[in-house]
C-alpha cells in the first residue's frame, strides 16, 4: 500500500511540474567577426599589419517577466560568452576571453545591443628580451569588454536564427604593469542563433501601480583599493588606496545621481615623481621632491539593473601637485549591492582614453 501511495504521489508531482507553464528558456549563438585595429596611438603603428578575424560564443537566458526589472529593460537576456580572436601581428598572438553579459532589445526585439565584461588572456604579451616591441599587453591577463549591435531574426528554420551587426572589442591590463597601449578592434560579425527550447513562454506584464522608487538623499563612504604601474616600464607595481565620500539621489526606478570628493594616495606616482627628478632634472616641472596625493570632486550616474548597477562619474583634481595625464579623470564601472546598506565596485579610473588603474571598492550606504 505504501508503495502503490508512493508511485501516486510521484506521478501526480511529475504532472505537475510538466504541465505547469515554463518561465524562462535560452540559446546559444556564434558569431565570425573580421575587421580590423582602431589607430588609437601612433605607438602600435607597427603592431596593425592586417585584419584580425575570430569567434564569439555565447550562452543567453531570456527573462519573461519573473522579476520587476525585466520588464523595465524590456525583457534583457543574460548570460556568458566565450572569444578567440587571431590580431594577425606575429608580436601580438592571439586572444582568449571569457565575459559575463546582458543584451538588451529595441525596434519590436528586432536590434539587440550586447555588453560584456570580463577576463582574456594572450598568447604573446611584452617581454623584454624575446618580444619588445609588443607595447599593447604587458601582462598575459588582461582585462576585457566588448560591445556588440546586431540585427537579429529568431526561429527562421525551426530552432535556427540569424544575426548580423558590429562588434567592439577591447583589451588592456589597466595599466597594472607597462606597457599598455591597449587594443582596439573594430568587427563586422555574422552569427547563428539557436534555440535550445521548443518554444518561449509569454511576456508578463506586471502593473506597476504608481510606485514611487525616489529616494531621499543618502551618503556613501568607499574603500578602493588595487596596484598599478607608471608609463616607464620597469619602475614597478606599486599598491593605492582611495577614501571616497558622496551624497546620491535615487530619481526613478534606473536612475539616480551623486557627488563627492575623495583623497587618491597612489604610490607608483610617488615613485615617478622620483624617476623624473632624477632622470630629468629640471625637466618637465618636477623636482623630485613634490607630494603624490591628490584630491579630486567629481559628479555622477548610476543606471540600476537588478541588484547591480553601472556607474560612471566625472571628475577633477583640485589637489594636483605634479601634471600627470591631466586635471581631468573619468571613472566607469559596476556596482553589485548586498543588501541595502552594502556594496562592492570594480571600476576602471581614466584620463580620456589613458587608463590609469583598475580599482577594487567596497563601501556602505548610510
Amino acid at each position: 500500500m505504501n508503495k502503490r501511495l508512493l508511485l501516486l504521489v510521484f506521478i501526480t508531482g511529475t504532472t505537475i511540474l510538466y504541465s505547469q507553464k515554463k518561465e524562462n528558456s535560452s540559446f546559444i549563438d556564434v558569431n565570425y567577426f573580421y575587421g580590423k585595429i582602431a589607430r588609437h596611438n601612433d605607438d602600435i603603428l607597427h603592431l596593425i599589419t592586417d585584419r584580425p578575424e575570430g569567434l564569439i560564443v555565447s550562452w543567453n537566458k531570456k527573462t519573461f517577466g519573473s522579476q520587476e526589472w525585466h520588464q523595465e529593460y524590456n525583457y534583457p537576456d543574460y548570460g556568458f560568452s566565450f572569444t578567440y580572436q587571431n590580431l594577425k601581428n606575429e608580436f601580438l598572438g592571439e586572444n582568449y576571453g571569457l565575459y559575463a553579459h546582458y543584451n538588451f532589445y529595441f525596434f519590436k526585439r528586432k536590434l539587440m545591443f550586447r555588453i560584456g565584461q570580463g577576463l582574456a588572456v594572450t598568447t604573446n604579451p611584452y617581454d623584454r628580451e624575446t618580444n619588445f616591441r609588443n607595447v599593447a599587453f604587458g601582462t598575459r591577463l588582461l582585462s576585457s569588454t566588448y560591445a556588440m549591435l546586431n540585427y537579429k531574426k529568431e526561429r527562421i528554420f525551426g530552432r535556427f536564427g540569424l544575426q548580423a551587426g558590429l562588434s567592439l572589442i577591447h583589451y588592456s591590463n589597466a595599466n597594472f604593469k607597462a606597457p599598455n597601449t591597449s587594443i582596439n578592434s573594430i568587427t563586422l560579425n555574422l552569427g547563428v542563433v539557436y534555440n535550445l527550447d521548443e518554444e518561449d513562454p509569454p511576456f508578463v506584464t506586471i502593473p506597476s501601480e504608481g510606485k514611487n522608487y525616489a529616494e531621499r538623499l543618502h551618503y556613501n563612504l568607499v574603500f578602493r583599493t588595487g596596484a598599478n604601474e607608471s608609463d616607464v616600464i620597469g619602475s614597478g607595481q606599486y599598491p593605492f588606496y582611495i577614501f571616497t565620500g558622496y551624497v546620491d539621489k535615487r530619481l526613478s526606478r534606473k536612475s539616480g545621481i551623486h557627488a563627492g570628493a575623495e583623497v587618491l594616495f597612489s604610490n607608483f606616482l610617488k615613485e615617478f615623481i622620483r624617476f623624473r627628478g632624477i632622470a630629468f632634472p629640471g625637466e618637465f616641472g618636477i623636482d623630485g621632491d613634490e607630494d603624490f596625493t591628490r584630491a579630486g570632486i567629481f559628479v555622477g550616474h548610476e543606471l540600476y539593473i537588478n541588484k547591480f548597477s553601472v556607474l560612471s562619474q566625472v571628475g577633477y583634481y583640485v589637489l594636483y601637485p605634479v601634471e600627470f595625464e591631466g586635471r581631468v579623470y573619468f571613472r566607469a564601472g559596476l556596482k553589485r549591492y548586498f543588501g541595502k546598506r552594502f556594496f562592492g565596485e570594480l571600476t576602471l579610473r581614466s584620463h580620456g582614453a589613458k587608463a590609469e588603474t583598475l580599482e577594487f571598492g567596497i563601501g556602505i550606504r548610510l
